[in-house]
């Protein structure tokens, strides 16, 4: 259980990454897109409704990892002044198939809901998991989901990312 979770902390910067490029970005600019201001509990608060609202997208029952939110900086901005934050989390359904029908339910789902799909199809891992990568612009937030149909037992990885906020004048960035 522990390399899994390693596992899914050493995959989340480069989901993150992913997220936080072109993406999540003004179509004219590599920036990040500015969520608007914010402390850190408030934006971390807003990230987990938008995670709950994809869980609720994906239709079917499983384990759902306990992931806890975290904060890193705006891509070249101010550590000081700007945040982003970022979910890590995974559901364990029954059974492979119920991956599967997750991972359909998403691609199918997410579009009805104001995201956006950038990226869809394997990865370039020997076992060529699917990747599904979508923005919404309305929450200023990415997603990133992992198929891992050859896992024991078979998951989906997510990880959940917000635009670039703002902390509101005379506070700092509280990184957890």
């Amino acid at each position: 259980m522990k390399e899994k979770l390693s596992t899914l902390v050493l995959a989340a910067p480069l989901a993150i990454i992913t997220l936080t490029g072109c993406s999540m970005s003004d179509q004219n600019s590599d920036e990040t897109k500015f969520a608007g201001t914010s402390t850190t509990k408030d934006a971390s608060d807003a990230l987990l409704k938008v995670s709950s609202g994809i869980y609720d997208l994906i239709g079917v029952k499983g384990k759902a990892s306990d992931g806890s939110t975290g904060v890193q900086e705006c891509p070249g901005k101010d550590p000081k002044k700007y945040f982003q934050i970022f979910h890590p989390w995974s559901l364990r359904p029954a059974s492979a198939s119920d991956v599967e029908k997750a991972m359909k339910n998403l691609r199918a789902e997410l579009p009805k809901h104001g995201w956006k799909i950038v990226e869809y199809g394997p990865d370039t891992s020997k076992n060529k998991n699917i990747n599904l990568t979508a923005d919404n612009d309305e929450k200023k937030a990415g997603v990133n989901v992992v198929q891992m149909l050859k896992d024991n037992p078979p998951m989906l990885s997510l990880t959940v990312v917000s635009g670039c906020y703002k902390v509101p004048d005379g506070q700092k960035v509280q990184y957890f």
